[in-house]
């Protein structure tokens, strides 16, 4: 019988896919760049850090949790997650202008290297170990469908910090939380981004996503999402 979970990517896969996601935007944060570029480079890193954790402690621990060999390294996954919160929190609440900014930023990356390094040496490779294909896969498509619920209220936020963040960038703009390979996104979320109180989008964040070239497949579809393309 077909399923929609046989095409769906791994939930190691869709991790790793996030984790890569942070360091890209993080690469492209300089204390000498614009202060809204800094904020938005920032309020993205924050959002997706927030998204991500979030998937882990609902569908990725409770699964992990009795299988793991390193219980050490379990037990202390989530309270890394609420020291990032706090440190998010500061960070929000902080004017880019200010270099405490850049200092709250640098920790959480210190953080969150930590983090990820645990994640992808023990974790990881331990659930692609134990579970199986296609039970990777089931748990991938409940991550999907779980992070366009996270992520449609943010669509139109999290497609504006993309842009200004990587408005400056030679490179194209990282791939964002809106969409992990085969979450299709674009078509769940756009009714529900496209507007913001009842009114359209400001067309500054319209044409902030046009003058953002070659955006990635996944930024691209954050700007369509939130009906900026």
């Amino acid at each position: 019988m077909f399923s929609l979970n046989k095409l769906s990517p791994s939930i190691t896969d869709m991790i790793r896919f996030d984790h890569s996601h942070v360091m890209v935007t993080f690469h492209q944060y300089t204390r000498d760049k614009r202060p809204s570029v800094k904020k938005a480079l920032a309020e993205t890193i924050c959002d997706a850090l927030e998204i991500h954790a979030t998937l882990e402690e609902e569908i990725f621990y409770p699964v992990m949790r009795p299988r793991a060999a390193d219980q050490k390294v379990m037990e202390k996954s989530e309270p890394e997650h609420m020291e990032m919160r706090r440190i998010i929190a500061e960070l929000r609440r902080t004017d880019a202008r200010d270099t405490r900014h850049d200092e709250l930023l640098f920790e959480l990356m210190r953080d969150v290297q930590h983090h990820v390094a645990d994640e992808e040496t023990v974790l990881l490779p331990e659930a692609e170990q134990t579970l199986g294909k296609e039970r990777l896969s089931e748990l991938g498509s409940e991550m999907t469908r779980r992070r366009l619920q996270l992520v449609t209220p943010k669509a139109g936020k999290i497609a504006r910090n993309t842009a200004v963040g990587f408005s400056d960038s030679p490179f194209p703009a990282a791939a964002t939380p809106l969409r992990s390979p085969g979450s299709g996104l674009t078509a769940v979320a756009k009714p529900a981004a496209r507007q913001r109180g009842g009114r359209p989008l400001p067309s500054h964040s319209h044409h902030a996503c046009k003058r953002t070239p070659r955006l990635s497949m996944s930024a691209s579809a954050a700007c369509d999402s939130a009906g900026l393309k």
